[in-house]
């Protein structure tokens, strides 16, 4: 593609920072250890495995009496968010009933987590009383409970949507929230014929991925589902994964490798909302035409309330598109919000993201480097009125870091704000006009921290 002639070059000069702003921060959860004073492990407290926090977890007895109990405090009635961490290094789940001041609550299984030292969170939603609270697990069969690490609890009072693991920020958060396949079964799948059948079903299901599995064809993912892969090395190639003509779709696709798929979208997202892609590695070759491969990950067709998160997408031409054409304004605006925040784009020589329409899309404390394969390479691109806050983003040997009061090829300008970003031996991230806020609360990193960080946290394995 050609660039349209430089109308207006508003941004920042290489290696040069503007203004830092406050963002609002979303209250942490409190915390209770399974050591801690606040709780009673029916077992013994171990630390021989390691990644838990504190200094040990609870082993329970292998039975039923083997259970975890948590006294927790709220500041008044209402509904509390919940989040287990366990590891359960079998391939045998381990089911339990979750007891709020003496009255079973849920059923939760937990499921093998790959090995005894990965351990993730599961998260549920429970009424508690203002004051203190007994929050126990009882497991339910003579295997016991999973290693527990400890409980995240967040109160308010009101009625919050259950978090998926990792923490849920952006856009997929709001308006009902995304929660994939919680409440549901949990299945475990190591062919990727078994992979098409469960992530085709019906009802909320969580698919545990179990190694790297080849397919072809398109994948069209059902609703209230959570594809997880299990461990660092799973994943799909092949294969398109569609997420189509579902609002909401309630998707979460988390902790795999995905592979780009040659003449097509490796994940597709049309006219579908609250869809979360987090901590997965996506990856392909660079080929000398960009169109060998198509899309890593495109969001069309009005697709709405959506958060990119800690993915490594690495060596891929045309990254993510956000609006398919210049042509489809009538359906795409007030549509397209999309948030991109803490993910590392290395050698994803342009569209990363391309943005057509949406607003606003908020791309913040994102890693780019080495986005520089021809002339015509850059990050991030608002175009056709779209509307970007960029803010706090690390742009390391970027041949052009934003485009906006330029255009792109045919497209015509759009809207974006730069705020903080930091540019090493990059072109410039051009600014033009303003765009509205977004509603939710977050927390963005100092920009000085966010290279460590992404390249420390992000992609498959780092959950």
């Amino acid at each position: 593609m050609r660039v349209k002639p430089m109308i207006a070059c508003v941004g920042l000069l290489a290696g040069a920072l503007v203004a830092m702003t406050t963002s609002a921060a979303q209250a942490a959860p409190t915390r209770y250890e399974a050591e801690g004073s606040a709780a009673v492990c029916a077992g013994s407290l171990d630390s021989n495995w390691p990644g838990f926090s504190g200094s040990g977890f609870c082993n329970g007895t292998n039975s039923t009496s083997g259970y975890v109990q948590f006294t927790v405090n709220a500041a008044a009635a209402g509904t509390a968010t919940l989040g287990v961490r366990f590891a359960n290094g079998t391939t045998t789940a381990r089911p339990a009933t979750l007891v709020v001041n003496g009255s079973a609550a849920q059923s939760p299984s937990f499921e093998g987590t790959g090995a005894w030292s990965t351990w993730v969170t599961k998260t549920f939603s429970v009424p508690v009383n203002a004051g203190s609270n007994t929050i126990r697990l009882n497991p339910t069969t003579s295997g016991g409970l999973p290693n527990v690490d400890h409980l995240d609890v967040e109160t308010g009072g009101g009625d919050p949507q259950p978090q998926p693991p990792g923490g849920l920020v952006g856009w997929a958060a709001q308006a009902g929230g995304t929660t994939g396949g919680a409440g549901g079964a949990t299945v475990t799948v190591s062919t990727f014929a078994d992979f098409r059948t469960q992530a085709q079903s019906a009802g909320a299901k969580t698919i545990l991925v179990n190694g790297m599995l080849a397919g072809s064809g398109t994948v069209a993912i059902g609703a209230n589902k959570t594809i997880r892969g299990v461990g660092a090395n799973s994943g799909i190639s092949g294969t398109t994964l569609n997420i189509e003509d579902m609002r909401p779709a309630n998707v979460i696709i988390q902790n795999m490798n995905i592979r780009g798929v040659p003449g097509r979208d490796a994940i597709q997202i049309e006219s579908a909302t609250h869809i979360w892609i987090d901590h997965n590695t996506m990856s392909s070759t660079i080929e000398d035409h960009p169109d060998f491969y198509d899309g890593m990950l495109d969001i069309t067709h009005a697709a709405d309330y959506i958060t990119v998160s800690w993915n490594v997408i690495r060596n891929h031409w045309k990254t993510s598109l956000v609006g398919h054409s210049d042509g489809n304004g009538s359906e795409d605006r007030g549509h397209l919000r999309v948030t991109y925040h803490h993910n590392w784009f290395d050698r994803t020589f342009e569209r990363s993201p391309r943005v057509r329409f949406g607003e606003t899309v908020h791309v913040f404390n994102n890693y780019y480097s080495n986005v520089n394969n021809n002339a015509d390479s850059y990050a991030i691109a608002s175009l056709m009125d779209a509307g970007l806050l960029v803010e706090r983003n690390v742009f390391e040997n970027v041949r052009q870091a934003c485009w906006s009061a330029s255009g792109y090829a045919d497209s015509d300008p759009g809207r974006l704000v730069a705020r903080d970003n930091s540019l090493t031996n990059s072109g410039p991230c051009e600014a033009n006009g303003t765009v509205a806020p977004v509603p939710y609360g977050y927390a963005a990193d100092d920009v000085s921290t966010v290279k460590s960080s992404v390249t420390a946290g992000s992609g498959a394995g780092k959950l």
